[in-house]
């Protein structure tokens, strides 16, 4: 192709572009117009027919491609919002939610509003000398900080975007706001308004607001009464004087206290009877009851204590006989005790008597054979007596009898007279034996 696009750029600029005046001309001053010069005429470029449509078609596809980086034709409605599409050849409205959304540029219109909660303050009348504050039933000026906090109804979207250009709370809620707000505060005094009276206030308010908003496609959540603006002097007076209600109500509940406080007791001491009564009636009620089952048991009771008191005789006379016949076991066990003990008593002194009368006998007998003894050996007596003496004794010095006889005979006695008796009874033996 000879004909190239550069050259048909330069030739379109050279078309378009005004030339540049000549300084011999321009004026001096600014207010001073230059005389006017004819415009030459517009010649567009003579262009081969060849290269015609080629053009056309650039100059299209530049204008789409512009008209697209400037209005996209998908937009992305954020979560939260909803959009309203109207086809403008037809009139035909379409409303959608979240997500991506087809625009066609020159056909559709997308108009795209908040679901969210919003607030909107009055700022005229949040001041008692402000542009529009409230008058209250005396005709104060009051400043009133409203807060009206309003959604857009999602099912009247169309009606809307019908209504509103750019800010909902300035175009609907405002209006609505101050129809509402000035007619309740100017039913009311000044100290209602600051005091006693806020939460019924704000109440009819809400009342009387959400119907008209409802009528102009919004949801009103709630309205909250702020901060109230009273004059200086009126405020200090305020203050005073709910100090003194403060005080004056603070000792009516001290008052209503302590007269609950005296309630109370008394409905205490009232219970505490009733219930020592209670106490008392169940109290008998269970010493009857106690009663009635202890006659009930007695029914049962006394045939058993009869049949305990005659098992008891029964026991007792059986116990009578077992002692009885214990009595004579044992008095017949000690009568045989006491037979056997006096024939062993009388058995042991017959076997003394035996044993003495042998012991004699034999005694009688030792003696006869020591006397016969002695008798024939007279000496016998000295070495007993030498014997007896000690055993280291080995020689005895004594002067001799004047009979001649045994030196000890001093102390034995007559040996010759002993030895006489003692024959004449060894004889004697012999002969009773």
């Amino acid at each position: 192709m000879s004909f190239s696009l550069k050259q048909l750029t330069a030739r379109l600029r050279q078309a378009f572009v005004r030339p540049a005046p000549d300084a011999s001309t321009a004026p001096l001053f600014d207010d001073v117009a230059p005389p006017a010069r004819p415009r030459p005429p517009l010649r567009l470029p003579r262009l081969p027919r060849h290269t015609a449509p080629v053009v056309v078609g650039v100059l299209l596809l530049v204008a789409g491609g512009y008209t697209l980086v400037r209005h996209p034709p998908a937009l992305t409605i954020n979560p939260g919002q909803a959009a309203l599409r109207t086809n403008q050849l037809t009139g035909h409205q379409q409303e959608l939610g979240a997500g991506n959304v087809w625009v066609v540029p020159g056909l559709h219109r997308l108009r795209v509003l908040s679901l969210r909660d919003q607030n909107w303050k009055s700022a005229e009348m949040a001041r008692h000398d402000g542009p529009a504050p409230v008058q209250s039933v005396e005709g104060l000026s009051l400043g009133v900080d409203v807060t009206v906090r309003f959604a857009v109804n999602p099912a009247q979207l169309a009606l809307v975007a019908s209504r509103l250009q750019a800010d909902a709370g300035a175009e609907l809620v405002d209006p609505a706001l101050q129809g509402v707000v000035y007619k309740t505060f100017a039913r009311y005094t000044a100290r209602e308004i600051f005091s006693t009276r806020r939460t019924e206030i704000q109440q009819a308010m809400e009342a009387e607001l959400k119907p008209k908003l409802a009528a102009e496609g919004l949801i009103l959540r709630n309205v909250q009464v702020g901060k109230i603006d009273l004059p200086p002097q009126y405020s200090e007076r305020m203050e005073t004087l709910l100090a003194e209600e403060m005080a004056s109500e603070k000792m009516r509940y001290t008052l209503e206290l302590k007269e609950k406080r005296v309630k109370e007791s008394e409905l205490e001491a009232r219970a505490e009877m009733v219930q020592r009564e209670l106490q008392a009636e169940a109290a008998g009620k269970v010493q009857v009851i106690a009663a009635k089952a202890q006659e009930e048991a007695m029914k049962h009771v006394l045939p058993f204590k009869q049949r305990q008191v005659e098992q008891r005789k029964l026991e007792a006379e059986a116990d009578k006989q077992s002692r009885i016949r214990t009595a004579e076991g044992n008095a017949e066990a000690r009568r045989i005790e006491a037979d056997g003990e006096a024939l062993a008593r009388q058995r042991l002194a017959q076997a003394e008597a035996f044993r003495l009368d042998a012991v004699g006998k034999a005694n009688a007998e030792q003696m006869a054979r020591e006397g016969s003894l002695l008798s024939r050996h007279p000496l016998l007596i000295q070495k007993v007596m030498a014997d007896k003496l000690s055993d280291k004794v080995q020689v005895i010095i004594a002067a001799p009898g004047a009979d001649g006889g045994f030196i000890g005979s001093g102390l034995l006695g007559h040996p010759g007279k002993a030895v006489a008796l003692a024959s004449g009874a060894a004889a004697d033996e012999g002969e009773e034996e």
